[in-house]
């Protein structure tokens, strides 16, 4: 039986003391940060006003939440009309985000969404950012791993892996670098997202050593003196480049190429004394969306270091239970969503990488003895750290291609050809795929969303 370890909220008498000091040296940068503090010191005054009225004050408010995902599942309102080449990131979020709340979608609506990625995916290879747009590395990501939570046989056809190895080849620089499409900005961003797909879809050995041979060299070259990661060389550190860079070296097992000690220290001066969330740099507001940037940056941090000593770890060293105050208290919309900080509008994105955050850092000592902030009704279930889906997700999608490699590989043996002709004959791949898809229907019927748990 799973038991939860319940942890308390914070002391608010003593809590006071941790409030930004400006020395009576007043700045541009102080006055921001103390008019962050004061809007969650208002939050955190309601709480202890009302904790004894309205149990439910300090728990997800998890049917405004579903109401939210689902409705802008099946329309977004105008105002993210800005976000059109973007729309893979969007069902991305969406679908994670429901994920962790234990929320699963109707079957018809998620085969839509299927139909609509599909319709992304461009015939040189990867996802854009909608239908007729040009591929690029952010949408792919997206979509790979939408595609890989639905978990359906549509879904994993939907990813045409041979074209998916022809566009990271495309954007792929000599020095191990990835363009984020074919002509476009090179930084550590291209490298993850690259790393995390072809990882995911299980991409073989030959083909991982060709696409990433010197990538984890350049990453290393990301980390600045502070410790963590910048988007290119030369660069400031920043939260979520710094999850990109350790992530990826992680997923491409040379974590001891960068200096695993220093980005441990900095990533952990990334959590604000009184607010109990993440910053994303040096000298920077709170923001909700580094609850997982940074949060999830720590454990796999944590997780390099101990296999490389032979130890297990055994205690995450950032507070887990002030960041999960901080996301309950500061950042949940009565009407549904989560945001960066008080005073700021729910939006999906926040939505996201709050509540994966909380996952993190609910899960990341033990998944049977989650450490739960309050109400043990408050606990979410886990992501996988390395890519942030569900870790079933990651497990069957990599099955089922590993699956398909053996075909591949059983497919050459038999036919005496190289496998560079086997991956580029399609009307092969589709009947390999066919193939791969019965076998796993056969062996594991209950695959059909890899949201049911």
């Amino acid at each position: 039986m799973d038991i939860n370890i319940g942890i308390e909220f914070r002391d608010y008498t003593l809590l006071k003391n941790f409030k930004y000091d400006d020395e009576r040296v007043s700045t541009v940068t102080s006055r921001e940060q103390q008019k962050t503090e004061n809007s969650i010191e208002k939050c955190f005054d309601r709480y202890q006003q009302l904790k004894f009225l309205d149990p439910k004050i300090a728990t997800f408010h998890r049917e405004e939440h579903q109401r939210f995902l689902e409705s802008m599942l099946h329309r977004l309102p105008g105002n993210y009309e800005c976000l059109d080449s973007s729309r893979p990131w969007c069902i991305y979020w969406i679908l994670q985000a429901g994920h962790v709340l234990n929320f699963t979608f109707a079957p018809q609506t998620l085969e839509a969404v299927v139909q609509f990625l599909t319709k992304c995916r461009h015939p040189e290879g990867g996802f854009a950012g909608g239908p007729d747009q040009y591929p690029h590395l952010a949408p792919t990501y997206a979509a790979v791993n939408s595609l890989a939570m639905i978990g359906t046989p549509s879904a994993y056809r939907a990813i045409n892996r041979d074209s998916l190895e022809r566009f990271l080849l495309k954007v792929r620089e000599p020095d191990g670098a990835f363009r984020m499409h074919v002509d476009g900005e090179i930084d550590i961003r291209g490298a993850y997202c690259a790393v995390s797909v072809a990882k995911l879809t299980n991409m073989p050995e030959q083909t991982l050593k060709r696409l990433f041979d010197k990538t984890g060299d350049w990453i290393a070259t990301c980390q600045t003196y502070e410790g963590g990661f910048s988007g290119t060389p030369d660069l400031e550190a920043h939260g979520g480049y710094t999850f990109c860079g350790i992530a990826a070296l992680a997923l491409l097992n040379e974590g001891y190429k960068c200096d695993q000690q220093q980005l441990l220290k900095w990533t952990l001066q990334r959590q604000m004394s009184y607010e109990g969330g993440f910053q994303g740099r040096t000298n920077k507001l709170v923001d909700g969306c580094y609850s997982f940037w940074v949060g999830a940056t720590i454990p796999i941090t944590q997780a390099i270091i101990s296999n490389q000593n032979n130890h297990k770890l055994v205690k995450t060293l950032f507070d887990v239970g002030a960041l999960q105050e901080y996301i309950l208290l500061c950042c949940q919309k009565p009407n549904g969503g989560l945001i960066d900080k008080p005073g700021k509008p729910q939006d999906l994105y926040h939505t996201c990488y709050t509540l994966t955050g909380v996952a993190i850092a609910q899960h990341a000592e033990s998944t049977l003895h989650p450490s739960v902030l309050g109400d043990p009704i408050n606990e979410l279930l886990p992501t996988h750290p390395l890519f942030n889906v569900p870790p079933q997700a990651v497990v069957q999608t990599t099955h089922y291609y590993e699956q398909l490699n053996q075909l591949y590989a059983a497919n050459i043996k038999g036919n005496n050809i190289s496998s560079e002709n086997v991956s580029d004959n399609e009307d092969n791949e589709d009947k390999e795929e066919t193939e791969a898809m019965t076998v796993e229907d056969e062996t594991n019927p209950s695959s059909v969303s890899s949201d049911n748990s």
